[in-house]
């Protein structure tokens, strides 16, 4: 008898143990084994770690956390604030695009499965999204500058096409708008209740997500805001050079540029050798590998959490990940020591900057035209700016990243104007090259516009150590 119950009772165990094992590779609380078509495509962790603060080292897991720009709770910013007695005049804004699929494709996989339909009950999410989506629906007959008036005013496609704007992207940008209207508009009235077209300057580069994701900023900054009033201008250039693109010297720059970058990779043995392990998995040559550039498409799989791809030769792997992104790093570190970079900045940046100072000084002058400046544009338009600035610290423009030029008028002295800059809500005015040591002679929190505007006029010609004291002598000076 107690030999029958012990045995019931080992039987009801088993069979506990067993259902319990069913349910947790039911809900993929343990990895399960499965094969397909020959591939195996084991079940593997997920990719998406979480550090709570930054590491005393540089890490490259963190940097690329950092780099995705994540949507979470409101982030704490700096814009906007300023002595009682300083009143806001206007405010200039370059952003990136929000969080995108990738340009690349890694050869004979499996292209990331991502989403691009604006849905409510997928995370990331935004109070302002389905709104969103109902105004762009209305803007059919909103009018831009061709060729921006033939692209779609919200990503919409099941799977993403390549280089489209992600849900991520649009809610990046709509939390950066609300952000700057509850400081701008809601604190400092820097825009009326019945603002006209005249006070905006909209520009953009012709890509879907450069649109888009002014879109989103401008939805969250003006909420239902008159398309009648909206004009967005296209820009042809990535570094918003308008009518002043030709620069030979600017270019030379570049080249040398390119081949520092060429020569640190051949340096890099280990990295020679991920790309080798990555080109086997995937069967192909590692040269055509590495001219897929996989940091984009891995980049991808790791912002929205996906298991990087796998073949019948194996998987590709964070190893191979933090490999590729800690060259990325050493790769900006050497770029700040050798200088070329800068002076292709200093060249490359000067007419977006020179606009966005000329529009300023017009604003000091009481113009009350274009006192809220939108730019959306990449991360190769805000690189170029913050290495001319002299901001050679800031990490590479992540995501839906802001730079901000806040410009200030001092009610006790009403003739004086003071600037401020902000990167990614950060006030950075006293790291730009022009304004360093302000705050060790003036108890002022801003630099005086003065010192932009001769920088911008002057000392960015001095900078590249040349006699020129124009952007055509710089940018057409022989003997470089």
């Amino acid at each position: 008898m107690l030999f029958r119950n012990r045995f019931l009772l080992l039987l009801a165990l088993a069979a506990l143990l067993a259902f319990l094992s069913l349910s947790l590779q039911f809900f993929h609380l343990i990895p399960v084994s499965t094969a397909k078509n020959g591939v195996n495509s084991k079940s593997r962790k997920r990719i998406m770690p979480d550090p709570v603060t930054e590491p005393p080292v540089t890490d490259p897991v963190y940097e690329a956390l950092l780099y995705c720009n994540i949507p979470s709770v409101a982030e704490r910013s700096m814009e906007g604030h300023a002595p009682h007695h300083f009143k806001l005049v206007s405010v200039n804004v370059f952003i990136r695009h929000g969080d995108r699929y990738p340009l690349y494709v890694i050869p004979k996989t499996k292209r990331p499965e991502i989403d691009c339909t604006l849905v409510a009950n997928r995370k990331p999410y935004h109070p302002k999204l389905e709104a969103f989506v109902s105004h762009m629906s209305k803007g059919s007959g909103a009018s831009f500058e061709s060729p921006l008036n033939s692209l779609p005013l919200y990503p919409n496609h099941p799977l993403c096409e390549m280089g489209e704007l992600t849900q991520t992207g649009v809610v990046q940008h709509l939390q950066n708008g609300q952000l700057l209207r509850d400081i701008y508009l809601k604190k400092h009235k820097l825009l009326p209740n019945d603002w006209s077209t005249d006070q905006l300057y909209l520009e953009t580069t012709g890509k879907s997500r450069t649109l888009q994701s002014g879109l989103s900023l401008l939805y969250g900054f003006l909420p239902d805001f008159d398309w009648k009033k909206i004009y967005f201008r296209h820009q042809p250039s990535a570094l918003f050079c308008s009518g002043n693109c030709y620069c030979p010297v600017r270019n030379q720059y570049l080249e040398k540029e390119q081949r520092r970058q060429y020569l640190l990779r051949l340096k890099n043995s280990q990295l020679e050798r991920t790309y080798g392990e990555m080109a086997k998995i995937v069967d192909v040559p590692t040269k055509q590998l590495r001219a897929a550039n996989p940091v984009d498409s891995m980049l991808c799989h790791f912002c929205h959490n996906v298991s990087f791809p796998c073949t019948r030769n194996g998987c590709i792997g964070m190893e191979h990940f933090k490999v590729i992104k800690t060259h990325q790093i050493e790769d900006e570190r050497e770029r700040r020591e050798k200088k070329l970079y800068l002076g292709y900045s200093l060249l490359g940046a000067h007419p977006i900057l020179n606009q966005t100072v000329n529009r300023m000084q017009r604003a000091a002058e009481g113009r009350k035209e274009e006192i809220f400046a939108l730019y959306s544009a990449h991360d190769v338009t805000l690189s170029p700016v913050l290495s001319a600035l002299g901001l050679s610290e800031a990490r590479f423009p992540r995501f839906a990243a802001r730079l901000v030029f806040e410009l200030w008028q001092d009610r006790e002295k009403p003739s004086e104007h003071s600037v401020r800059i902000l990167y990614n809500g950060v006030d950075v005015t006293f790291h730009t090259s022009f304004c360093q040591d302000h705050h060790k002679r003036s108890p002022k929190p801003m630099c005086p516009l003065e010192n932009l505007v001769r920088f911008v006029k002057r000392d960015m010609f001095v900078a590249l150590g040349s006699s020129s004291t124009n952007y055509y002598d710089a940018c057409h000076r022989e003997g470089f």
